[in-house]
């Protein structure tokens, strides 16, 4: 069994933590390097898809288990713009708790005003899917990845599509100022719902085979892209003991553990920290015992946002004993 882990953040932040079986298990790899990309551009390359941009909206369909159909769909997630001077910061939905019941009613009172230009399903409260009436050709980043950029930098769309884009968005930021919901969260002192946030616009692409058996993630365009290339493709478990238990004993299995982009892209050192150690205790010190007694042939971290950096380690590179291990940010 190959088992594939990528690790986005994993070089990202001096937090002093140490992680001494994720440690030993770089130290003793293979170690390679190509270019930098976001989680989605490296899930792009690694499935082989031959779009300009990554369809998110018609991969966190698939993802639900719905299809797409020949509509074009983007990802149009719940935002926070923040006035700071003279410029408006993005905080993404990972930043401010969304119930369901509010996600549900917001998106509700979009769509009854919107009718046929632009129908939102809210498939988790942070999570909306947007069926486009045609196509918007523009590709901007994630809102976690935009998290405290300029708003105007950050999806800078030219052209006729951004004009169309730009006069809905008007529209969908003054309907949801007055929303009761919006109202209700400024009188708590939380921050409202006041933008929505396109991207990944496209239809549903064609995948190709995948080299993976499985695909274990939170990530409904990892879960999408599995589905749609005929893969197994389930939640991501609690730990990699867990994940032993149900994986099949050969093959390339792909692990998308992303617990550290949220607290990154939001400036919580602590909770990157916590999120390191948890890693460590769930997954890389299961997976490192595992190698040891031979139920895992090979583990490989990729870390796609540092350099592209990756590290194989089969079990007899464990006896490299001269290759010390060094703390996380000696890597970046």
């Amino acid at each position: 069994m190959h088992c594939e882990l990528i690790a986005p953040g994993l070089f990202a932040e001096r937090s002093g933590m140490r992680a001494p079986a994720l440690e030993l298990l770089l130290a003793r790899g293979r170690g390679a390097a190509s270019e930098s990309r976001s989680p989605e551009a490296w899930l792009q390359h690694a499935f082989a898809l031959e779009e300009e941009s990554l369809p998110a909206g018609a991969l966190t369909l698939a993802a639900a288990g719905r299809e797409a159909g020949a509509h074009c769909w983007g990802r149009a997630d719940p935002v926070h713009l923040r006035l700071m001077r003279d410029r408006l910061i993005v905080v993404p939905a990972a930043a401010f708790p969304l119930t369901g019941e509010e996600a549900e009613a917001l998106v509700e009172a979009l769509n009854r005003h919107f009718a046929d230009r632009l129908a939102l399903t809210p498939l988790e409260p942070a999570r909306w899917c947007a069926r486009l009436e045609r196509h918007f050709a523009f590709n901007t980043v994630s809102p976690l990845e935009a998290a405290g950029r300029d708003a105007d930098l950050a999806q800078r769309i030219g052209g006729e599509a951004g004009k169309r884009w730009a006069s809905l968005l008007n529209e969908a930021q003054m309907l949801l100022h007055a929303h009761p919901v919006n109202l209700a969260r400024e009188a708590r002192g939380e921050p409202t719902v006041n933008s929505l946030w396109l991207w990944g616009v496209g239809p549903a692409p064609r995948v190709p085979p995948s080299r993976w058996q499985s695909v274990c993630a939170d990530d409904p365009i990892a879960l999408g892209l599995a589905r749609l290339a005929g893969a197994r493709h389930r939640p991501l478990p609690a730990g990699a003991d867990r994940w032993l238990e149900t994986a099949p004993e050969d093959g390339r299995h792909l692990v998308l553990l992303d617990a550290l982009r949220a607290p990154l892209a939001l400036g919580h050192s602590a909770a990157y920290g916590e999120s390191i150690a948890a890693l460590e205790s769930h997954w890389f010190a299961p997976l490192l015992a595992a190698l040891r007694a031979g139920r895992v042939g090979m583990v490989t971290v990729h870390v796609p946002d540092c350099a592209g950096a990756s590290f194989e380690t089969v079990r007899g590179d464990l006896r490299r004993f001269w290759r010390r291990p060094k703390a996380l940010e000696k890597y970046a």
